[in-house]
């Protein structure tokens, strides 16, 4: 899955791709989220991202969809 965070006065946004389940991520950043405690993210090549809780703007989190290839017709 992608996700996206954005930072409180930042122009980028932080953007990976997990393994893990949105569910448990969710709770994770929302729990950081109210505390203000730093969360670790591990996407799906090993790269470890940590993220201030206290900072987060947004999150979005969305599943893979396969893409559609040809014309509806």
């Amino acid at each position: 899955m992608e996700i996206r965070i954005g930072i409180q006065h930042s122009p980028r946004e932080i953007v990976i791709e997990s393994e893990e389940k949105s569910d448990a991520l969710i709770e994770r950043l929302s729990g950081a989220m109210a505390d203000g405690s730093p969360v670790a993210l591990v996407d799906d090549k090993g790269r470890t991202v940590l993220v201030p809780g206290a900072k987060v703007a947004y999150v979005e989190v969305s599943t893979e969809e396969p893409r559609r290839v040809g014309f509806l017709g």
